[in-house]
């Protein structure tokens, strides 16, 4: 059973504590951290920590991928920290507008941090209205009952009535009065409002304007509580004490939404047509093209994090033009990967691969979570993920050719297809996705991958027990005596502490260099068996940001049992106030979960330190 209460102390220790997050959010997959310092992150250990299946940095983001027990890790965070809470997403402090970065990366951010608290329940209802359309589309439901009269409003509301969910994370993002917020979106959907839509003659204070639907939008009510922020800031620090309280709100809302009639509503819905014509344009006119770019590209889209700055595409397409025709070509991505590691789980030899490769494929083509079957088995593995990407491409482009398009925000995958049933050309869209599925399950069995024991991956054909040298000249002390949590309750692995008596890190074995940190506060190396180590040179020394480090390999380089990997200066880093105790641990105990009777007292580098149990070898014990 997954400990995730261990994940979760990992990850917030791996990524430099919970004084270095400015924000925590979660999407279906990742803990997306904004983090004060990204270079005080731990990235090896972090990967290294039991449940994560990788680690990217997109989008102005440490994202840490968990898989679908995300919701839990989160939660658990928010028992041991001020970030994280309930298993809704909503439980992060927003990230203070203007931080570092690029305005890219900044935009991103904030489309991530003010969609993710209601990215599943706008899936959980869109899929429910999904599964209602083909009751309806098959005939297994009459659209005149009232049974579906109330499960088309439970389906339907929450899309709906969209603005006043997002005015709520928008303002706890922007740090605006969230109640003021859903005052100023609940003006936009106000029934007299929403029936002056296309009306006549309209005027605010003797200006005229037109009145345009905001029902499922979103971009006039990120706008507007953005500008409500800034307002709120400066009433606040101008109107007296007594009074500023309640005459802010009715300031704000006094003028924040006659500006959305005025000015953002019209302009955001113009702009909002342009869009969704010129989406209509490429689909009509060139939808191989449209379906291909989706298709094909989408997974990538995903590894950078880009995906985020699709969503509100996606909404105000279907706003605009009450379909989705950018959302199928997708399904055709997901289940395209999950196709290429179905044939990861047929092809491999390798017992750990197929372990591997079996939950991932059915996360994939169910739920359409793809980060376990892309970050665990075909990126590593390259040409699956390459298969991957050529058969989402052709399938998409299939998709887009029959016109299929979805009327719901949906997670693509097997259990939301209901979604596209009905809408389009329903014989193109089985062709698609059965390319999408079949051409990269047959181009990796036939092509075959690169085993990892061949290509030098983390997972050997067959673990064995590995005999851990002495990276260091010192005095071996328990890792439960290493001034550091995650490294003292073994979070980060099982191992000992060195405590150095000289400057000098060895290589403990034959091996690869997994991580060569630029800060040379810490090294990760990789044994030919499949036994990642990670040595880690004092406590909290990444703040020293290479300072008194000479790092003397560089990341993927061979390296012999003996062979110099790093020099440093323990009198200067302990002057600088820092502890030198070094510990030593295996990182990866889905292969390695124990070590032998390590050595005890005084040392010398190449004398042997521990060994790292197999697998095989416990089970063999037993």
């Amino acid at each position: 059973m997954a400990d995730y209460a261990k994940t979760a102390a990992g990850v917030l220790a791996g990524v430099g504590g919970e004084d270095n997050v400015q924000n925590l959010v979660h999407c279906a997959t990742r803990l997306r951290f904004v983090l004060k310092d990204e270079s005080k992150a731990n990235t090896a250990a972090v990967k290294a920590t039991p449940g994560v299946v990788t680690v990217a940095q997109a989008g102005g983001q440490y994202q840490v991928v968990i898989g679908n027990d995300v919701p839990d890790v989160f939660a658990e965070i928010g028992k041991i920290s001020r970030f994280g809470g309930g298993h809704d997403g909503s439980g992060g402090t927003p990230a203070a507008p203007g931080e570092k970065g690029s305005l890219f990366s900044r935009f991103i951010t904030m489309i991530s941090g003010i969609f993710t608290p209601v990215l599943w329940t706008l899936a959980g209802t869109g899929l429910l209205k999904a599964f209602l359309a083909a009751a309806v589309t098959f005939g297994w439901m009459d659209a005149t009952t009232s049974t579906y009269a109330v499960l088309n409003a439970l389906s339907d509301a929450f899309i709906n009535f969209l603005p006043m969910a997002l005015a709520i994370t928008a303002a706890r993002y922007f740090k605006a009065n969230e109640w003021t917020s859903f005052a100023i979106a609940g003006a936009l959907l106000y029934p007299t409002m929403t029936a002056l839509v296309g009306a006549p003659e309209l005027t605010i204070f003797g200006i005229p304007f037109t009145m345009v639907s905001y029902v499922s939008s979103v971009i006039p009510i990120v706008i507007i509580v953005w500008l409500q922020s800034h307002a709120e800031r400066f009433l606040y620090r101008v109107l007296p004490g007594a009074i500023k309280r309640f005459v802010t709100p009715m300031i704000v809302v006094l003028v924040a939404v006659p500006i959305v009639f005025l000015v953002i509503g019209p302009i955001s819905d113009l702009l909002g047509g342009w869009l969704g014509d010129g989406i209509g344009w490429v689909f009509s006119t060139v939808p191989w093209l449209g379906g291909a770019i989706m298709g094909g590209l989408w997974q990538v889209f995903v590894i950078f994090g880009l995906h985020w700055g699709l969503v509100p595409v996606f909404q105000i397409e279907f706003q605009t033009t009450g379909q989705m025709l950018l959302i199928a070509p997708v399904f055709a991505a997901v289940l395209a990967q999950a196709g290429a590691v179905a044939g990861v789980w047929v092809r491999a030899r390798n017992k750990n691969l197929k372990s591997l490769a079996a939950p991932a494929t059915l996360s994939a083509f169910l739920a359409g979570i793809t980060e376990p079957a892309i970050y665990g088995l075909n990126l590593p593995l390259k040409r699956p993920f390459a298969f991957g990407i050529a058969g989402g491409a052709l399938g998409g482009a299939i998709v887009a050719i029959g016109g299929v398009f979805s009327t719901a925000f949906v997670v693509p995958g097997g259990l939301a297809l209901p979604a596209l049933f009905g809408n389009g050309n329903m014989i193109m869209l089985g062709l698609g996705l059965l390319v999408a599925i079949v051409l990269p399950f047959i181009l990796t069995i036939v092509v075959g991958f690169k085993e990892p024991s061949d290509e030098g991956v983390t997972v050997p054909a067959e673990a064995n027990d590995v005999v851990v040298l002495s990276p260091l000249d010192g005095t071996v002390v328990k890792l439960s005596e290493t001034p550091d949590a995650a490294f003292a309750d073994g979070s980060l692995g099982q191992g000992v502490a060195i405590l150095p008596r000289s400057g000098a890190v060895y290589a403990p074995f034959d091996g690869v260099v997994a991580a060569a940190f630029p800060t040379g506060h810490a090294i990760g190396l990789r044994h030919a068996d499949g036994a990642e180590l990670l040595i880690h040179i004092g406590i909290d020394t990444v703040k020293l940001n290479g300072e008194h480090f000479d790092v003397k390999v560089t990341t993927g380089q061979q390296v012999s049992a003996g062979d110099l990997l790093l020099t440093f200066d323990g009198d200067a880093i302990e002057q600088a106030g820092y502890d030198l105790t070094t510990p030593v641990v295996v990182t990866n105990p889905d292969l390695y979960p124990e070590v032998g009777t390590p050595a005890s007292g005084p040392i010398a580098h190449g004398e042997t330190l521990f060994s790292a149990i197999a697998v095989e070898s416990l089970a063999t014990v037993k």
